[in-house]
């Protein structure tokens, strides 16, 4: 270890700007900027370009690099065959509850812990994070069993979308984060809204959330995306046709339709969680890390 103006590095700087030492550096860095980048990259490519192979092209041993002859008719049959636009519409309806229902349930959740600290609290946010460490699979037949008897009410609600947004507003790992957003938030802020006669909800309203607008977004991209990738549990509690997520669409229409039609379906429904990342990609990873420098 070598260090220099205080912070300690694997490779000294005065190693760094010598001639071997730099090329290897570089080298190095080259390679694993490359890797990374054919390893997330990669698999669109080949989507994308998938898309627009014939279907003997698509079949074919080895596999062709670029597309022989161009077919962006498969993105119109896609669209026209597979229905997209009412899956799209039915994801899109979904992801909107979902972002909904976090918003403001697991915020006031959050909230409660971290700046009103209720008794056992602590405990309490202890039992949720100890829900993440249940696998997902584990809570199907308990969540399909409440969902077409719901408890006290006994309502059937397959076919509606509270099956799919409820389940989704129990998530102990969002609340944790907008706990952790939220303990960053100096507490002379709230001891003077206090003084200024703000009551509790008055003060999430007006200085939480217009400062919390980070980690906010962060809640709800975890929330839509959550809605367009999922399939089992959809694919369960959504049998009619007309009320399925992209993904289940997709598959249900998979068994009929051309290999290269399926992949051009499966290229338009990612765009949009694609875009959405693009389009906030700042405000995610100043959501997570504004939380984490506290202390």
């Amino acid at each position: 270890m070598a260090q220099d103006s205080g912070t300690r590095t694997l490779i000294s700087q005065a190693q760094l700007t010598r001639g071997r030492g730099r090329v290897i550096y570089w080298t190095l860095l080259a390679v694993v900027v490359v890797v990374f980048t054919l390893v997330f990259i990669g698999p669109l490519y080949w989507m994308v370009t998938g898309a627009l192979k014939s279907g003997q092209e698509i079949a074919q041993t080895p596999p062709s690099l670029f597309p022989k002859d161009p077919q962006p008719q498969n993105y119109v049959d896609a669209w026209t065959n597979l229905r997209l636009a009412k899956l799209l519409f039915n994801t899109f309806y979904y992801a909107a509850g979902a972002v909904l229902f976090q918003l403001v349930l697991d915020t006031a959740a959050a909230y409660a812990l971290s700046k009103l600290r209720p008794v056992l609290g602590n405990v309490i946010l202890g039992l949720m994070l100890a829900t993440l460490m249940i696998p997902a699979m584990v809570l199907i037949v308990p969540q399909y069993v409440t969902v077409i008897d719901l408890p006290i009410l006994h309502l059937n609600l397959l076919d509606s979308p509270f099956a799919i947004w409820l389940p989704l507003v129990a998530n102990g790992f969002n609340i944790f984060l907008l706990k952790r957003f939220f303990d960053s938030i100096p507490e002379d802020l709230m001891a003077a809204a206090l003084v200024d006669g703000a009551t509790p909800l008055r003060t999430l309203w007006s200085i939480i959330l217009p400062m919390s607008r980070p980690i906010l977004g962060v809640v709800s991209i975890f929330a839509v995306t959550a809605v367009w990738k999922d399939f089992l549990w959809p694919k369960l509690v959504m049998p009619s046709p007309e009320t399925r997520t992209v993904s289940v669409g997709i598959y249900a229409f998979s068994g009929g339709t051309p290999m290269n039609v399926v992949i051009a379906a499966s290229v338009i429904a990612a765009i949009p969680t694609v875009v959405i990342f693009l389009i906030f990609q700042r405000n995610i990873m100043s959501g997570l890390t504004t939380g984490s420098l506290k202390g």
